[in-house]
């Protein structure tokens, strides 16, 4: 494991700034929506540019990952993010497009990368704890992000908070590269990708891989539903200030990040399907809290619901990746990765505009209870997959 400590931490701190990028917009929206004249639930259809332009781009980086090295990859998506949010500072509508569209570049090969590194440094009997602390960097982004957009916007407008992020993505790329030829040297030697779709048939031929596939596609619209409106939600629903709202974004992903380490310690001792699936039966629950809130329930109950729903709805994905790892063939690891992360990002490509367009043809209410049907329908075929024995389809050669 001493040979894994700078692998993980400089994941983590890559995972951490591509995630604070990501919410930018959803953190600003209703700053930025003010002054371009548009609807601010139009943050549904800017998640879902991003999420399409991820998962088209999770499809394709494992051979760049394993022929360029996972680290100039990572460089090369912060490059995207710090380009994204630079343009977004123009204050245009299609300036802001443009901007989702690189942003959704640098989200897209950051979990097969990171597969990639981890699965040749840490042995399988951590996975589940190392993935996940790797994963602590979406929470961890998040929270940031609901805390520093906020602090820069007061400050320096949202034109200005773009700008001075998009600086801290560039000095990330030149601190990383000091790691690089010391990361990059061990990926470097595996076999070339010859093509994702056979990983692909495999994934989807493989008993608890299509159920663990399928289920981050429904997990993904509960996280993303709630990460990218709860800020808007509780602003237009129940009268919050941009910051006491950005503020409880930031504690549930607190909380969620702790939650991840404990998903991922657990998902080392026991079945990691039982835990997903149980985890989904709490995000159940809790997505039906967020829903059944009211403009006058009390502050401390609105406080207990966001933060018990974060805790849990963000605390799967590494515990999900690590069962994915663990079950991948020797040296397909970045490939079927990049499946799993291609399916997770689909959810949020789907979930969050349909989520915009029940909230805004019946209620908020609506849309988290239909959400909370499809994570319960989830769980429960997950809790089924944990009792059945795996089959797996003989990996098409090279």
């Amino acid at each position: 494991m001493q040979r894994a400590v700078v692998p993980v931490a400089s994941m983590l701190a890559i995972q951490t700034m591509i995630s604070l990028c990501v919410l930018a917009l959803g953190v600003l929206m209703p700053a930025v929506a003010l002054d371009l004249a548009i609807n601010p639930k139009l943050i549904g259809v800017f998640t879902a540019l991003i999420y399409a332009v991820a998962a088209a781009l999770a499809l394709v980086a494992a051979e760049p990952i394993v022929r360029l090295g996972a680290i100039r990859v990572c460089q090369f998506a912060l490059l995207m993010a710090a380009i994204g949010l630079a343009v977004n500072a123009l204050a245009m509508v299609a300036a802001t497009v443009i901007a989702v569209l690189f942003i959704g570049a640098a989200q897209g090969p950051i979990n097969p990368a990171s597969a990639h590194v981890l699965a040749q440094r840490v042995p399988r009997e951590w996975f589940g704890i190392v993935f996940s602390i790797k994963q602590t960097g979406v929470p961890l982004g998040f929270a940031a992000a609901g805390v520093l957009f906020p602090f820069l916007l007061m400050h320096f407008g949202w034109r200005g908070a773009c700008l001075v992020v998009a600086g801290l993505a560039l000095a990330a790329i030149l601190a990383i590269e000091l790691l690089r030829p010391s990361i990059d040297v061990v990926v470097a030697a595996s076999r070339p990708s010859t093509g994702i779709w056979r990983s692909v048939r495999f994934v989807l031929g493989h008993t608890q891989l299509r159920v663990l596939g399928w289920s981050a596609f429904i997990y993904v619209i509960a996280q993303h539903t709630f990460t990218f409106y709860l800020v808007t939600y509780l602003y237009e629903h129940c009268g919050f200030s941009l910051t006491d709202a950005g503020l409880l974004l930031a504690i549930s992903q607190i909380a969620g990040t702790v939650m991840r380490l404990v998903s991922g310690a657990a998902g080392d001792r026991l079945p990691r399907m039982l835990v997903l699936g149980w985890t989904g039966v709490a995000m159940t629950a809790g997505c039906v809290g967020i829903g059944l809130i009211r403009a006058d329930t009390p502050f401390w109950l609105i406080t207990l619901v966001v933060i018990g729903y974060g805790a849990v709805v963000i605390s799967w994905n590494g515990t999900s990746q690590a069962e994915f790892a663990h079950l991948s063939p020797p040296g397909e690891t970045a490939a079927l990765a990049a499946v799993q992360t291609a399916l997770a990002f689909s959810g949020a490509v789907f979930g969050p505009p349909i989520f915009a367009l029940i909230a805004s043809a019946v209620s908020y209410r609506a849309a988290f209870l239909a959400v909370a049907a499809c994570v319960l329908v989830s769980a429960i075929w997950q809790l089924a997959a944990a009792r059945s024995p795996a089959t797996a389809p003989s990996f098409p050669p090279r």
